[in-house]
């Protein structure tokens, strides 16, 4: 008997019904992998955080009792599971040190994509973990500078001030990204490509 409606997929989940729970994961999936990809600001830890963050509300799942929206449960979840993922990789690079700095970054592969998405996603991608979280969290996601302290363990002044000091650098990594597109289409012209 096939089933549905959200509430049946999420009763059939919590019962172990694997039809239900590929139907919650089919239909949430590219919400959870999207909040934990821009938190993360890494394609391999947003894979690691949201395969987490289902295997979390899968278990916790028969414990939902639906006093909030499912998509708001498992967000949360998600924002969690990245969070703690982020975490993990500063206790090891404090353990194992800073990777290389041969690694390219977004500005080394080339001119800036045209596409305005893309180009936001370079540009978070390029900001420390700490204020790409915080301005994620703040502004993408719509937590309160009270709720990001405790999520991340800082003060509230301090999420204010790394929140404007993400922003401002966000506007300088983008500025640059219009020169660089700039520049690059000039080229293009000169060279009749």
């Amino acid at each position: 008997m096939p089933v549905s409606g959200e509430r049946e997929l999420i009763d059939g989940a919590a019962r172990g019904d694997r039809a239900a729970s590929r139907a919650l994961y089919e239909r949430y999936a590219p919400r959870v992998y999207a909040v934990v990809r821009r938190i993360a600001g890494d394609e391999d830890l947003a894979e690691d955080a949201a395969q987490e963050a289902w295997i979390r509300a899968l278990r916790a799942l028969p414990g939902f009792r639906g006093d909030a929206r499912f998509s708001t449960w498992l967000h949360r979840i998600a924002v969690n599971a990245a969070l703690q993922g982020l975490r993990g990789r500063e206790r090891r690079h404090e353990v194992q040190g800073p990777l290389s700095e041969d690694i390219p970054t977004p500005s080394d592969r080339g001119p800036a994509d045209p596409l305005a998405g893309r180009r936001l996603e370079a540009a978070l991608d390029r900001l420390p973990e700490g204020m790409r979280a915080i301005l994620v969290l703040h502004d993408v996601e719509g937590f309160t500078h009270g709720e990001i302290a405790e999520r991340l363990g800082v003060q509230p002044g301090t999420s204010k001030s790394q929140l404007f000091k993400a922003r401002a650098r966000m506007r300088l990594i983008l500025r640059g990204s219009e020169l660089d597109l700039a520049d690059h289409r000039s080229s293009d012209r000169e060279t009749g490509d």
